[in-house]
């Protein structure tokens, strides 16, 4: 075979495969992103918390030219931090987080299934009921 046939059986072991291997080999150049994507990634969604703004804008700055050494585009960065975020540029940050508004009120971002509320640093299930009507003999 000289192909890999995408596809919902197999791309996401692919895809995690490639992310690991990729830190490996980078591990010693880029060790916080190397940890970062080795430990806190599943299929195409990163997500980790850390104590300072600065330790997460150095960890977004190292993941994003860990990635370029791989030939990926990391982007769709979200955080809850004002000051993180404008250390992205706004074409890397997830959509609907733009220059202009920043407050974060009434924000939600999904990632592996469950919503964030970004503004309060909450994660969120939001569950729709629909009424089933029960057959009687």
């Amino acid at each position: 075979m000289t192909v890999h046939l995408f596809g919902a059986a197999s791309s996401p072991g692919c895809a995690n495969y490639g992310l690991k291997y990729l830190a490996n080999a980078h591990k010693v150049e880029f060790p916080l992103a190397a940890c970062f994507i080795s430990r806190n990634f599943y299929v195409d969604d990163g997500i980790t918390s850390v104590p300072e703004t600065e330790d997460a804008i150095r960890l977004a700055r190292e993941a994003v030219s860990l990635c370029k050494k791989g030939g990926i585009r990391l982007h769709k960065f979200v955080s809850n931090s004002k000051k993180v975020i404008e250390s992205i540029p706004d074409s890397e940050r997830a959509s609907g987080i733009s220059g202009q508004d920043l407050s974060f009120e009434d924000s939600f971002e999904r990632a592996l299934g469950i919503w964030w509320n970004v503004g309060n640093d909450h994660l969120c299930f939001k569950i729709s009921l629909k009424e089933a009507t029960v057959a009687s003999a």
